[in-house]
């Protein structure tokens, strides 16, 4: 239970940074996740590193948290991954971008407690 509850609030989480990185390139404006120079979301979703192949990282976020639901036998194998990758990107935005995005962190403590809730399961 709380594992569906957890992805539900990545897929929140994801579709807002869809809605964000969407408005954001139609024309710049400061969503409340920016809130300082360093300590934003937009710097870390327009960047090289906002897509991978192309693809917004917001969509693979709604792929990942919705796959959750789907393939629950999975579970441990999917978290682990996600948390992979989610110090992959931590490391983009704090090391080399020197940028906090606080929908990004959040994300990635999803990912931590999915895969502890996992693991537990």
């Amino acid at each position: 239970m709380i594992e569906k509850i957890l992805a539900l609030i990545g897929l929140i989480l994801s579709l807002y940074s869809l809605y964000v990185e969407r408005r954001y390139a139609k024309k710049p404006f400061r969503p409340i996740c920016d809130i300082s120079e360093n300590i934003s979301c937009t710097k870390a979703f327009s960047s090289k590193y906002g897509k991978h192949f192309n693809i917004p990282n917001p969509i693979y976020g709604i792929a990942f948290y919705s796959s959750l639901f789907l393939f629950q036998e999975y579970l441990l194998y999917l978290t682990a991954l996600g948390v992979a990758i989610s110090l992959y990107l931590a490391y983009i935005s704090y090391i080399r971008q020197k940028n906090f995005c606080v929908i990004c962190s959040l994300t990635y403590v999803i990912n931590i407690l999915l895969f502890i809730a996992a693991y537990l399961r």
